[in-house]
């Protein structure tokens, strides 16, 4: 979509998308996020302890 001004000169404007609220996650996708969190709190407290050890 465009328009011209008096000078002939394009203005082109992004099209904007439709505005939603967000969803509260649910009981089940809260307890996966907590479960991953601490899945990769562990594999970061694990590889930092690998590397520490190493060298």
């Amino acid at each position: 979509m465009y328009t011209t001004n008096n000078e002939g000169l394009l203005n082109n404007y992004a099209v904007e998308p439709p505005v939603y609220y967000a969803e509260f996650p649910s009981q089940w996708q809260q307890q996966q996020y907590a479960l991953r969190g601490a899945f990769a709190f562990l594999f970061t407290v694990l590889t930092i302890f690998m590397a520490v050890s190493v060298s």
